[in-house]
């Protein structure tokens, strides 16, 4: 019996652990839910303000764009915990079968010792049991056999209280389980139908915006002009403060201009190893966000027979939200730029890191930072309310795409 016991207990103890597994995840699933949730409020505040209406339709597209992605991201991540809740549920009624067939046997043992010991429940049979006895060692061992016997069967009586409340919390555990499951469900319902109506107005501003293609392919190029003039201005800023350390580290420009890549010291050189083999692996540089638009050549989002050309990637963000350092490194210089708020450059040896359309700079020129310390605030656009903050990579004055960077961007 005990050995029964013994493996109905081991395997109570495995359902709990993989029990509180699913808890934890459970926990970060709702989080990331009610993140999505407030993003989608904040989205539809801001498609439905009255003060944001001279803003264009490409503005209010690429809006509703990113709250129909973050729609259907809440509804990913709602399945994921409604899954989780039936894996929670069937968990639980394996456990209560687990439990139910140990307090059975629990039962069934408790039983037997109860008749054994009605039988034998004479005093004078107790007596004669031990004054029966060989000799005296013999009638010690019985006596702590009794002994023994009763506090099994009293540790007996316990653990049939101990699983018969234990099975009543699990019962009560269950029917909670069952209604959030049902509950994410009805949410998700009614997510689905909004995501619906959702596009509609998707695909009616879209019909808008091709009845006036001409118009916004120009509002388009307008755009992809600001962002090459942003680029120019930044790379220029590179050149010259390549210049600036070499001159300082004692190294003559070529005979066709300026240098294009640093002149390292030891400790440059150190650094630069370390961020090179940290590839793959950085921080994303803001706490939360996603991915709005991807690096290199790539359709226009709102209108794909169009071509862009993105120096480095956006990141989508809340407002308030931190702009963090992806790796160690020294603040190199912060600039200030039409349609670009204010960057902030990082560099790491002979790499650099470039966050801009920030405000409330938090550091300054020549300090040196840590991994993911924050370096600013993501400038939230008065004209759309979208908190976007522009990443880039250099390697001296070489591009680099960062999602190859970046850990699972």
């Amino acid at each position: 019996m005990r050995l029964k016991q013994l493996i109905y207990i081991i395997g109570a103890l495995l359902i709990s652990v993989s029990s509180f597994s699913q808890s934890t995840k459970q926990q970060q699933l709702e989080e990331q839910r009610r993140r999505l949730k407030a993003q989608i409020e904040e989205m539809k505040a801001l498609l439905a303000d009255t003060k944001l209406k001279e803003r264009s339709v490409l503005d209010e597209v690429e809006t509703l764009n990113s709250q129909i992605s973050t729609r259907q991201n809440l509804i990913k991540i709602t399945n994921q915990q409604a899954n989780l809740l039936t894996r929670e549920i069937n968990a639980n009624l394996k456990k209560m079968g687990s439990y139910r067939d140990e307090l059975k046997v629990l039962k069934e043992d408790y039983a037997k010792m109860v008749v054994k010991s009605y039988k034998s429940k004479s005093q004078n049979s107790k007596i004669m049991f031990l004054l029966s006895s060989k000799d005296f060692m013999q009638a010690y061992k019985r006596l702590q056999y009794m002994k023994q016997y009763n506090e099994h069967r009293k540790e007996q009586a316990e653990q049939i209280q101990t699983r018969t409340e234990e099975l009543q919390t699990l019962n009560k555990t269950l029917l909670e389980r069952k209604k959030n499951k049902e509950q994410l469900i009805n949410e998700n319902r009614d997510a689905q139908e909004q995501l619906k109506e959702e596009k509609k107005q998707q695909q009616s501003l879209m019909a808008t915006i091709r009845k006036k293609e001409g118009t916004y392919k120009k509002e388009i190029k307008k755009k992809q002009e600001q962002a090459s003039a942003i680029d120019r201005a930044i790379e220029k800023l590179i050149r010259e403060a390549i210049a600036k350390a070499n001159k300082k580290a004692g190294k003559k420009a070529s005979k066709k201009g300026s240098a294009t890549t640093f002149a390292l010291t030891p400790e440059d050189k150190k650094l630069a190893d370390n961020f090179t083999a940290n590839k793959g692996k950085f921080p994303w540089p803001v706490g939360t966000g996603k991915l709005t638009k991807k690096y290199g050549r790539q359709p226009h989002p709102t209108l794909p027979n169009i071509q862009i050309n993105s120096s480095g990637v956006e990141l989508e963000t809340r407002p308030g939200e931190k702009a963090r350092a992806i790796f160690q490194g020294e603040v190199m210089a912060i600039q200030q730029l039409k349609n670009a708020g204010k960057l902030v450059h990082v560099r790491h040896g002979n790499y650099i890191t470039v966050y801009y359309n920030l405000e409330n700079i938090s550091v300054k020129e020549g300090q040196k930072i840590s991994t993911k310390q924050s370096i600013g605030e993501v400038r939230v656009n008065p004209r759309t309310g979208r908190a976007i903050m522009k990443f880039l990579i250099f390697k001296d004055t070489k591009k680099l795409n960062p999602q190859s960077w970046i850990y699972k961007m």
